[in-house]
């Protein structure tokens, strides 16, 4: 389908169609309230030419050679993807002009990057998620969440200027690179999604006010890790495959982003429990859970840990992990609550 096709088909359930033609910064700028100073606007528009350089290196990696491993260890002791470093690069170069940020919190990097003469906001990101599934052509994506630094705050930078909870943030979303490159955010009013036109080069808006589905249809799970799962997270899978209960079907990417992604459009839920060895779950809290959850409340999902809200959670550590369940509401809800039956049987 071309994006000018003005009877495009039916979205998904729980998004709504757009037929005009609305660039991102056109739909950004008309969103701005009128008090706003703009500066946000042009972060958000910096990220989204960041996710073009990236996908245009992501759709050529295998003619440019850039498959493969890099040599070098990220601060999770994860070996980087030659993509992995060019991603956190672009990042780093976008976010770093115009003196909107001040300091950047990056998943391949052990410290902030602070910006001298930056401007009063805080950017957290992975570059590349599920960078381990670019050799196998998978989806993959960048997610990111905005702080804003408090309003009286000067002087220098300090932990607490980015070791915060996902509800101070002020925007957060995510670029999904696939068979289209699409880029979904939020700053507090609903979830938009973007595609971008190769053939002129622009994010056009495709879906406008994205909400979960109110009948999910998935559920992403990676049954392989099972015997390792808490029992309630095997009790609510098991559950969720009754014949009087929803019965979802189980699809499971491996890339976070290709997992929440579906699950937004189709309606479900995205889960990476903690398991035996590895108590603390996998995905990071700062930059991968949050910005998730935050994204998922304003779709009218949650959040969740399996215990507690995602965006309640404050971290003590740059690259803290954390399980994480994300998406339909009833679904996450009914999790937590096996959860805690599991815990006091």
């Amino acid at each position: 389908m071309a994006l000018f096709d003005p009877d495009p088909p039916a979205p998904p359930v729980g998004a709504r169609a757009v037929a005009e033609l609305v660039t991102i910064e056109t739909f950004l700028l008309a969103r701005q309230p009128a008090e706003a100073t703009g500066v946000l606007t042009s972060l958000l528009d910096d990220i989204a030419l960041a996710g073009k350089l990236i996908a245009n290196r992501t759709r050529r990696a295998g003619l440019t050679e850039m498959l493969g491993a890099s040599g070098e260890i990220n601060p999770q002791g994860e070996e980087q993807k030659q993509l992995d470093v060019y991603a956190d690069d672009v990042m780093t170069a976008m976010l770093a002009r115009g003196g909107r940020v001040c300091a950047i919190v990056s998943e391949e990097r052990p410290e902030p990057t602070i910006i001298a003469d930056g401007g009063r906001y805080v950017v957290v990101h992975d570059p590349l998620d599920g960078s381990s599934n670019i050799d196998s052509n998978v989806s993959v994506g960048t997610i990111f969440g905005v702080f804003e630094r408090d309003g009286d705050a000067s002087g220098d930078l300090q932990d607490r200027d980015w070791l915060r909870p996902g509800r101070d943030l002020v925007a957060a979303g995510y670029i999904l690179y696939g068979t289209s490159t699409m880029m979904v955010y939020s700053t507090g009013d609903g979830v938009h999604a973007f595609t971008l036109d190769p053939e002129v080069g622009e994010f056009l808006l495709t879906w406008d006010d994205m909400r979960f589905p109110e009948t999910p249809a998935y559920y992403s799970f990676n049954h392989a890790s099972s015997p390792l799962w808490d029992l309630g997270v095997g009790s609510f899978v098991q559950w969720l495959n009754r014949p009087d209960t929803p019965r979802l079907s189980q699809r499971y990417i491996g890339s976070a982003v290709a997992d929440f992604h579906r699950n937004l459009l189709h309606g479900g839920i995205f889960g990476y429990p903690a398991e035996t060895g590895l108590p603390a779950g996998k995905l990071r809290l700062l930059y991968e859970a949050a910005p998730l959850a935050y994204l998922a409340e304003q779709a009218g999902g949650l959040g969740s840990d399996g215990r507690r809200r995602l965006l309640d959670i404050e971290p003590d550590d740059l690259h803290q992990r954390t399980p994480v369940f994300v998406g339909d509401r009833a679904l996450v809800t009914r999790l937590q609550e096996m959860v805690e039956q599991s815990s006091v049987t």
